[in-house]
């Protein structure tokens, strides 16, 4: 598992690293390396030649500190040429920011920032692929077990439902740790599975370290009924002083710990 997302993993470090004395993401882009490079590489509908192909699939960030993982997932599959297109994530003139900014001509479907956002967002584009007669493209949508304690969240989960948005997967991921801590400490995220379902939606939990259970996950075809995919996962997963440590939600890379890391992803500084 690990060594099957080691180039997600290795690309999320480096581009992490790049930036440099401003903080990075790192803990929350580990944590989803697994399941992006399923989904980037298995089950994704995209052309090469047109990301804006109306009958693309769309991916939503609306856990905006996972835009580095999903950078590097689509550098893994060919829509991104290599980490070095990417920049340093800053600045006005770049395409590729530490959160995604919308660039739909890059593969780039939503401007995050903000937590609790995106899944507003996926249940507008997700209506107008339906009102447009478009019943092929999914929408995507990841979101953090502490964003889930923003209300916007559930005011779009229930319209989402009403519409029987059948072309929304919302992804989970349940790491158990916000910026503040463990969210049992803050606002226990416990029942996720069971608030997820009361609003409509047909739930799968899952781990989300395992292919075998993501591809289940996502191979789900429900009819009328919007999509929650609980992924269980370790923040900072593949990198042991990341792993379960709130102060990697944002941090910096130093070089000592990015050779630390490095080698620990069976790579040399």
């Amino acid at each position: 598992m690990i060594y099957e997302s080691k180039n997600i993993r290795l690309g999320i470090l480096k581009l992490c690293y790049r930036l440099g004395t401003n903080a990075a993401h790192l803990g929350g882009c580990l944590s989803l390396a697994d399941i992006m490079h399923v989904l980037y590489s298995e089950f994704l509908s995209f052309n090469t030649d047109n990301l804006m192909d109306e009958y693309r699939d769309r991916v939503i960030m609306s856990k905006g500190h996972g835009s580095i993982a999903m950078y590097s997932a689509m550098c893994e599959v060919g829509l991104i040429d290599n980490l070095d297109c990417i920049g340093d994530l800053t600045g006005k003139d770049n395409i590729y920011y530490k959160q995604e900014v919308r660039f739909p001509k890059k593969g780039i479907e939503f401007s995050s920032g903000s937590l609790g956002q995106g899944l507003a967002y996926a249940v507008g584009v997700a209506w107008a692929l339906k009102r447009k007669g478009n019943n092929k493209s999914k929408v995507y949508v990841f979101v953090g077990d502490g964003e889930c304690e923003e209300g916007s969240v559930w005011e779009a989960a229930s319209i989402a439902s009403h519409l029987k948005l059948d072309n929304i997967v919302v992804i989970a991921d349940k790491n158990d740790l916000q910026i503040d801590g463990w969210t049992r400490e803050i606002n226990s995220q416990e029942s996720m599975c069971d608030r997820w379902s009361s609003f409509g939606f047909e739930v799968i939990e899952i781990n989300g370290h395992d292919y075998s259970d993501i591809r289940h996950a996502l191979n789900v075809d429900i009819k009328q009924k919007p999509i929650t995919v609980v992924a269980h996962t370790v923040k900072g997963k593949g990198i042991s002083f990341i792993e379960n440590n709130a102060e990697w939600h944002q941090n910096v890379v130093t070089d000592e710990l990015y050779e630390k890391a490095l080698f620990e992803l069976g790579e040399v500084y």
